[in-house]
């Protein structure tokens, strides 16, 4: 049996929101497993203990970059240690310069990103020169770019800690702008339901058969309730499925057919999302350092 650490009850409340000893009951269930504790509790105590997704877990930017005329755009994480290194000047600069270099010339992945130049120098050799300038560590993530089928539109929110991209074809600016905005704020897994990872919802319906055993109904009843689940989590993260946020008595897909348009693609990133946060104890920190001082 793995013991269970404070720390470890903390970080899944965090994630979850439960109550404390909720937590430790599932991570004893789970036996230390941080995920299989996430599933327990999300049968035990329904959506609300799923909040891992929408949080951000390590400090940084996104940076985007977006053509005149709306045909290329490209999109890039950067992060760093700290939110204060976040908002340094030099920092956002070199993130703008970025998602421009990765629309211009297309690299392959971050290792090629960083044998590009900037003004004669290689992507790595600046961020190496920034490190020791600011003092702190940063990295180049991920990137992704856009050869629109539409154009464009593009929304950063949360001093640049959502990012947001959705090749639009047909519609205009004020639509395009309207769902990036969408997407910042519900955060869909995919455009379709064809198109969400089998693994999530895999995940969802084992949850959803959890609960729907713990009913007592009959197994044809079970089945239906099931599915029932399922197709409720499908609507909930595909863009298409989703009620649109200015107007929530219509869904994404049919604003788009009222303005005889459609979404080609979009990109999201939260930046750290998916990122494991170092939790430092500074008192023990302190503590070390003193006993180290002593020898």
């Amino acid at each position: 049996m793995a013991a269970i650490t404070a720390s470890m009850v903390k970080e899944l409340r965090e994630k979850t929101d439960a109550p404390m000893m909720e937590c430790k009951k599932a991570l004893t269930e789970a036996d230390g497993d941080l995920g299989k504790a996430e599933e327990i509790l999300r049968v035990k105590l329904g959506s609300k203990a799923s909040k891992a997704a929408s949080r951000v877990t390590a400090e940084g930017i996104v940076g985007t970059f977006v053509a005149a005329d709306g045909k290329l755009a490209a999109i890039v994480e950067v992060n760093c240690e700290t939110d204060f290194v976040a908002k340094n000047d030099d920092f956002l600069a070199l993130a703008a310069t970025l998602a421009e270099l990765v629309a211009q010339k297309n690299p392959a992945d971050v290792e090629a990103l960083s044998a590009l130049e900037i003004g004669g120098q290689t992507v790595d050799a600046v961020r190496t020169a920034l490190v020791g300038k600011i003092g702190e560590n940063m990295t180049i993530r991920r990137f992704e770019r856009i050869a629109a089928k539409g154009a464009v539109a593009s929304y950063v929110h949360a001093g640049a800690k959502i990012g947001v991209m959705v090749d639009l074809v047909g519609g205009d600016e004020a639509l395009g702008k309207d769902l990036a905005m969408h997407i910042a704020a519900s955060k869909p897994k995919a455009l379709t339901a064809a198109e969400v990872p089998q693994a999530l919802i895999e995940t969802e319906r084992r949850i959803a058969a959890e609960k729907a055993a713990e009913s007592g109904k009959p197994a044809n009843i079970v089945e239906k309730m099931v599915e029932g689940a399922v197709q409720k989590y499908l609507k909930e993260v595909t863009l298409l499925g989703q009620p649109f946020v200015k107007d929530d008595k219509q869904t994404v897909e049919a604003l788009l057919k009222s303005r005889n348009a459609s979404v080609a693609s979009f990109v999201l990133y939260v930046v750290g999302e998916g990122i494991e946060k170092k939790v430092s104890d500074f008192a023990a920190e302190v503590a070390a350092q003193a006993a180290a001082a002593k020898q």
